[in-house]
């Protein structure tokens, strides 16, 4: 019973989720929000919405392992799996600011995690944790990047035409927003207890669970994203998609997560952080070989995919 309404949840919210940004969209448009802001804030917020209810609730049942590896994991795998899905489908387009401002930015991120979280090393102390106090330098990090969110609305243009907002009643949308957001909670707490149950019954640490089950699972959205986007030929809006919520995931949601209840840190973990910064930087030498194309061709991809299930059967059999 519990197999199944773990994936019967999976399916059922992956697809509310989708129904909320109609609803999400419609009020912004009411407060006469852009087009390019939307998709900016609230498409890149819902493809971060599995990670952000996922680390709510382990955070509330101080499942720190599932709340941090889910994070990384769905990093991760966006980056070395989701992208090389899109890939195959259309080879992927990368624009000049992406490449140089917001793929740096999500590294950025990364190495700021590390250095909030690594208490024992920095400052040679017992343990380490995500405090409340790391987590609003991680929100003041979102703050420049939101800044910088709004300063590109006003000059790019070209990503409006992408955005088809419906119109539809105020309260309504407030009202299945805030039904959507009760089946949001809801659900994704039988995720994180279906998988807190499947750790318990192949003795598997909660880490590996969030690396590789939640992780991948609560990828899903960037996943639908990306292959609309490529079956549309505009993979220039899958690998945007991609950067934008792996920052999302570090600044937005470890921030929540760590306010909520503080997140103690095993230095042991530092593997999976420095993984994440290998997988970002290896993203970013790819764009830069192919920048006169301006596309990473699907041979690259393979390369990540290949990386990508070494890394987690290793993980799993326990080697690294």
């Amino acid at each position: 019973m519990v197999y199944f309404l773990f994936i019967l949840w999976f399916v059922f919210l992956i697809k509310w989720a989708d129904v909320l940004v109609d609803w999400a969209s419609s009020i912004a448009k009411k407060f006469k929000v852009s087009d390019l802001v939307i998709w900016l804030t609230i498409v890149a917020v819902w493809t971060s919405a599995p990670e952000l209810v996922v680390n709510i609730m382990a955070s509330i049942k101080w499942s720190a392992g599932i709340a941090i590896w889910n994070v990384l994991g769905s990093n991760i795998s966006n980056i070395l799996l989701i992208l090389w899905i899109s890939a195959i489908i259309y080879p992927i387009a990368v624009k000049k600011a992406t490449t140089f401002k917001e793929i740096p930015f999500s590294l950025l991120a990364v190495v700021v995690l590390w250095f909030v979280a690594n208490d024992a090393i920095i400052d040679w102390a017992n343990f380490s944790w995500i405090t409340r106090i790391d987590g609003l330098v991680l929100l003041s990090f979102f703050a420049i990047f939101m800044y910088y969110v709004f300063g590109i609305s006003k000059t790019e243009k070209d990503l409006v035409e992408e955005v088809h907002v419906k119109k539809m009643s105020l309260w309504m949308s407030i009202f299945f927003i805030c039904l959507g957001l009760v089946w949001l909670t809801l659900g994704w707490q039988w995720i994180v207890n279906g998988a807190i149950h499947i750790a318990g019954i192949f003795n598997m640490n909660e880490t590996i669970i969030g690396l590789t089950i939640v992780a991948v699972w609560t990828s899903l959205p960037e996943l639908a994203t990306c292959v609309v986007a490529a079956l549309k030929k505009k993979s220039d809006i899958a690998i945007w998609n991609i950067v934008w919520s792996n920052i999302f995931n570090i600044f937005w949601i470890l921030w929540l997560s760590a306010v909520i209840n503080p997140l103690p840190f095993d230095i042991g973990l530092d593997r999976d952080i420095l993984m994440t910064i290998f997988a970002t930087i290896l993203l970013f030498v790819f764009v830069l070989i192919w920048r006169k194309s301006s596309t990473i061709v699907r041979i690259e991809w393979i390369i990540m995919l290949v990386i990508y299930i070494t890394y987690v059967t290793l993980l799993v059999m326990g080697v690294i």
